[in-house]
């Protein structure tokens, strides 16, 4: 269980007195430590039970136990956990070749900004 004190200021939207002024001035800065304390209001707050990412997270790694019990399913399991691996290894070398052909040297950019308005324009029929 987690907790959070916070020490807020008083609301900058009030009504002045009988004025019906929806703005104020910014209070000034108090003398004493006292007065300070008297325009703040302290609020408490207190999480209970878990959020939704770490109970989709723990849902997930549950599932993937459940699976990994079932003797039937390991090889299924290290074969999609193999083919992950690898889309990963393949995806990140492509989009580090993707950067160093196309966006890193600044005639490459022009070029392939060439490339990209050449297409723009004959799929729209220009």
């Amino acid at each position: 269980m987690a907790s959070i004190i916070a020490s807020l200021p008083p609301p900058l939207l009030a009504a002045h007195g009988g004025n019906n002024t929806f703005f104020r001035a910014l209070p000034k800065l108090p003398v004493s430590s006292i007065r300070a304390r008297q325009n703040r209001a302290s609020v408490v707050v207190k999480a209970t039970g878990e959020s939704s990412e770490s109970s989709n997270s723990l849902s997930i790694v549950k599932s993937v136990q459940n699976v990994w019990d079932n003797s039937e399913d390991r090889p299924g399991l290290v074969g999609l956990g193999f083919a992950a691996v690898v889309a990963f290894w393949a995806s990140s070398n492509l989009i580090s070749w993707f950067i160093y052909r196309y966006l890193l040297f600044k005639p490459d950019r022009e070029e392939f900004f060439q490339i990209v308005n050449k297409s723009i324009s004959d799929i729209l029929g220009q």
